[in-house]
C-alpha cells in the first residue's frame, strides 16, 4: 500500500504542474483512459487532450487519495477545482480506476466524476 501511496503522490504532483508532458509520463504509450466524456487511446490522444484541458482549465488544481491497491490495480478518489473558459469556477469529485503495467505507468484509467460551478467562497482546494 505504501508504494500505491508513493505512485499517486507522483500522479497528483504531475497533474498539479499543469504540464502536459510531465503528466503524461506517468502514462503507458497503450494507456487506454476515460475522463469524464472523453475517450482516450493511446499517448498521442492523451498529450492532445491534456494540451486541451490544461488551457480550458486555468488554475486547476487536484487532489487524489487513495482508497485501495491490490496488486496492479488502484481505486483513487478525486477532486478538482478550475477556472472555466468564462471564469467561472468549477469543482469535481469523483472516483478513478487505475490500471498500471509492470513498469509501473498507467495503462488503463477510467473516472467517473460530478461537475459542478462554485462561487468562489465555496471552493475546496486552493
Amino acid at each position: 500500500m505504501e508504494k500505491a501511496a508513493e505512485r499517486l503522490k507522483f500522479e497528483e504532483e504531475a497533474w498539479n504542474t499543469r504540464d502536459p508532458e510531465r503528466i503524461s509520463e506517468g502514462y503507458a504509450d497503450n494507456i487506454e483512459m476515460r475522463d469524464g466524456i472523453a475517450f482516450i487511446n493511446g499517448k498521442s490522444e492523451l498529450k492532445s487532450f491534456l494540451v486541451k484541458k490544461v488551457a480550458e482549465h486555468t488554475h486547476f488544481r487536484l487532489k487524489l487519495d487513495l482508497w485501495g491497491a491490490l496488486k496492479a490495480r488502484m481505486a483513487v478518489r478525486f477532486e478538482a477545482e478550475w477556472k472555466d473558459q468564462f471564469g467561472q469556477w468549477v469543482h469535481a469529485y469523483g472516483v478513478q480506476v487505475l490500471q498500471f503495467n509492470e513498469s509501473g505507468q498507467i495503462e488503463q484509467r477510467f473516472a467517473s466524476q460530478e461537475v459542478i460551478t462554485v462561487l468562489t467562497n465555496e471552493r475546496k482546494l486552493s
